[in-house]
């Protein structure tokens, strides 16, 4: 498989064509942002986490039922995977108040919600990637009604996996936003990433945090979370 020219480079990932044209290979950096760019850095060695451990998350999610971009690993931080148009929407799963969640409504962070809240983000950097709802959504032509009826249950199903797997690791799962693209054909697939720089991740004794809200509060030793996810989770120390 041939490397060829970047189609893209986004915050965390650069994407590149190859000589298939249904195959992409993406590239993980160790770029991190935060408050939608204001606040810029690095997390030593986040871009081989994020690209271990959503590749193995993303096959196990296979086995469940739930289609990927996955095709197969190439490095430490590149990956083979499907071409896909991205679906312009951040689809936000909720299990414990935190975040911008708990300033909207004033919940305190940390309390367990009655139900899995579902939410959609219009991906828009420029915006401020605003919230907005399924009527928005038609209205914009993001998707079809029956589409994010798909992405929906798809979202409900990565849920119930990646909380019963965090919780056999010691983890919480808090919340978590995924991404979903289209292929040529049709098909809405789930793309982008699974990682701490996505998911809000708990340890389930002490409460620490072990994503990348170590880099958004400033807490010390950014990489520390990311580092101890990927042990618990592959074995790996990296």
């Amino acid at each position: 498989m041939e490397k060829l020219e970047q189609l893209y480079e986004g915050k965390a990932k650069k994407v590149f064509r190859t000589d298939d044209d249904q195959l992409y290979i993406v590239s993980y950096k160790d770029d991190a942002t935060a408050l939608n760019g204001l606040k810029k850095g690095s997390i030593e060695n986040k871009g081989i986490v994020n690209n271990l451990l959503t590749n193995y998350l993303m096959q196990q999610l296979e086995e469940k039922g739930v289609p990927t971009h996955f095709v197969r690993q190439l490095s430490d931080r590149e990956t083979l995977v499907k071409k896909v148009t991205i679906v312009p929407l951040e689809v936000i799963v909720r299990n414990i108040a935190a975040g911008s969640l708990s300033k909207r409504l004033g919940i305190a962070e940390g309390t367990q919600l009655a139900g899995p809240v579902l939410e959609f983000c219009y991906k828009n950097d420029e915006l401020g990637d605003p919230m907005v709802n399924d009527y928005h959504i038609y209205a914009m032509n993001i998707c079809s009604a029956e589409e994010l009826r798909q992405i929906s249950s798809m979202a409900f199903k990565v849920n119930d996996f990646l909380k019963e797997y965090f919780s056999g690791l010691g983890i919480t799962l808090v919340d978590f936003k995924i991404e979903f693209g289209k292929t040529d054909d049709g098909k809405i697939i789930l793309a982008d990433e699974i990682s701490p720089d996505t998911c809000r991740l708990w340890d389930s004794k002490t409460g620490e945090h072990l994503d990348k809200d170590r880099f958004r509060r400033d807490l010390p030793d950014t990489a520390g979370g990311y580092r101890e996810v990927i042990k618990r989770a592959l074995g790996k120390e990296i």
